[in-house]
């Protein structure tokens, strides 16, 4: 487990969503996001807090008291936690791609430091290793995890990213217009 977690960006949109759910105070946050990444992240106090103080300034959570833990410091989302929430869901949309991106790359790069001559990094006793049977392990347990979160076996999806974009209405470049933004293109498939 890296004793590090997500951009900030991303752990301040999470600690939103927490708060929405019920005040929460600090190491709950952290236990939550490490559970959400499956173990992978863990943010420290020094990310997590000063994201609650900032949002106690901007008035988008408060502390609140609380008898039976009188030491905690509980937060709870304000009206206007919750309006910032849902700007930050909406925005939350056009970064599925960013995410997409960065666990693509970072396993090419993987595979890259496996197979490409001019990376000779040395195995060492008891490392991971840039190698296919470790490469398998990581699609292993992205293909495990797709099947607990979808409940549902993993089927092979037999397309070129391009053939994938195209059949899902995505742009390849991200300033061009998806058929559902042409308007016109949209009707013509359904003529």
């Amino acid at each position: 487990m890296r004793k590090s977690g997500p951009p900030k960006g991303l752990i301040a949109y999470l600690v939103l969503e927490l708060l929405e759910e019920k005040p929460r105070y600090g190491y709950e946050i952290l236990k939550e996001i490490r559970e959400i990444s499956g173990g992978h992240w863990e943010p420290s106090y020094g990310s997590v807090y000063p994201i609650l103080y900032k949002f106690e300034e901007k008035g988008w959570a408060e502390r609140i008291e609380r008898e039976d833990e009188p030491d905690r410091k509980y937060f709870e989302l304000t009206e206007a936690g919750h309006a910032e929430l849902a700007d930050r869901r909406e925005s939350c949309t056009e970064k599925a791609r960013d995410f997409a991106d960065v666990i693509l790359g970072f396993f090419h790069v993987y595979a890259a430091f496996s197979t490409d001559e001019r990376f000779e990094i040395p195995d060492r006793d008891g490392e991971w290793r840039f190698d296919e049977a470790f490469s398998a392990w990581i699609v292993e347990q992205l293909v495990r995890h797709h099947e607990r979160y979808f409940d549902t076996a993993f089927e092979r999806i037999e397309a070129t990213p391009e053939e994938f974009y195209e059949r899902h209405g995505i742009a390849t470049d991200p300033d061009e217009e998806t058929p559902t933004d042409a308007g016109d293109a949209s009707d013509a498939e359904t003529e």
